[in-house]
Formats: structure tokens, C-alpha cells, sequence
């Protein structure tokens, strides 16, 4: 819904990629991670040639996982040279629970992008679904969510993927706007 939400307006290139990930295959087999999608995997330079990143990525004790660290510690000739200042930044996320650490998750991880002088472009409220209490919806001004499930069982519900399409659709008004 991200992607579909950023291609709407056809004024910006939309391309998807992972992190690499960090830990060996014995570990994830013991984890009972999921399969790696077969996306390619993100490399310091692909991402500055960029005019914005939304950056998704599952909460690992509120904040980010250590694929997502180890990818932006090798950032650091794109930090030296400045290539990714005045690139726009959003977030979104997966938690295991309601109260899995969606907002922390963003909040601990502006760093990373003020460091590189990235604008950050939080959702804000755009969906009236972020107002209701009556069932778990991820999702918060920081950034769309989804509640996975503590096994990652469950999918993102018509609610989440809604707010996750607005976020595409307004992240990719604001790049188009600040690329001319």
C-alpha cells in the first residue's frame, strides 16, 4: 500500500529494496523467520541517488533492527560527502503487539536521519481511521504500522493499509515538490 500510495501521482520513481540481512541461516532457521522476498537488497549507493526514502522496517525493542543499523553504519562516505542532505525521509513499521513500540521505533531513529541532514516527512493524522479506539490499528503521526502478531501471523487489516497508502500518496507530494 506504501507503493501503490507513492505511485498514484506518476510524478515520482517508485523502486523497492531490503536490507541485507545479519544473521546466519542456522539463526533464522531457529527463529522461524519468514523467507526473504525476492527483492534486492539496498546498497549505500543506490539510496543516494534518491530524492526521498520511505524506510520500512519491524521494531526490535522499540527501535530499529540491527539489519537497518548496520545498513546506515556503513553510510558514513555518504554522511563525509553530505549526498543525503535535503533527501526526504519518512518511516513506517511492524510491531508484534499494540503497544509494541511503533512511535519509540521513530522517535530513536530520527538520529540516523539528522545526522545525514535528511528531511524527515512524518504522516500526521491524514485518516480518520487514526482516530478510532475500537479495535488495534498500527499506525501514528511517526508513521503507518501494522500489529504483526508476536509469531507474525497476522496481515495488515483494510485500516492499516489505507493510512499506508495515504503516507505513500502525501510522501510522494512533498518529494515531487522539493525535487524541482
Amino acid at each position: 500500500s506504501i507503493m501503490k500510495g507513492v505511485s498514484k501521482s506518476g510524478d515520482v520513481d517508485v523502486e523497492m529494496y531490503q536490507f541485507a540481512e545479519t544473521l546466519p541461516d542456522d539463526v533464522l532457521e531457529k527463529m522461524h523467520a519468514a523467507p526473504k522476498p525476492n527483492v534486492p537488497v539496498i546498497d549505500a549507493d543506490k539510496i543516494a541517488e534518491a530524492d526521498g526514502v520511505l524506510i520500512g522496517f519491524p521494531t526490535r525493542f522499540g527501535a530499529a533492527p540491527a539489519q537497518v543499523k548496520a545498513f546506515f553504519d556503513a553510510t558514513g562516505k555518504l554522511w563525509a560527502s553530505g549526498a543525503l542532505v535535503g533527501k526526504c525521509a519518512g518511516l513506517f513499521f511492524a510491531t508484534g503487539s499494540q503497544h509494541g513500540g511503533q512511535e519509540s521505533t521513530a522517535y530513536s531513529f530520527l538520529p540516523h536521519l539528522a545526522h545525514h541532514g535528511m528531511i524527515y516527512v512524518p504522516l500526521g493524522y491524514p485518516s480518520p481511521y487514526m482516530f478510532e479506539n475500537d479495535s488495534v490499528i498500527g499506525g501514528s503521526a511517526w508513521g503507518a504500522g501494522t500489529v504483526a502478531g508476536s509469531d507474525g501471523s497476522l496481515q495488515p487489516n483494510y485500516k492499516e493499509l489505507d493510512i499506508a497508502e495515504i503516507q505513500g500518496e502525501k510522501f510522494a507530494s512533498v518529494v515531487a515538490k522539493l525535487a524541482t
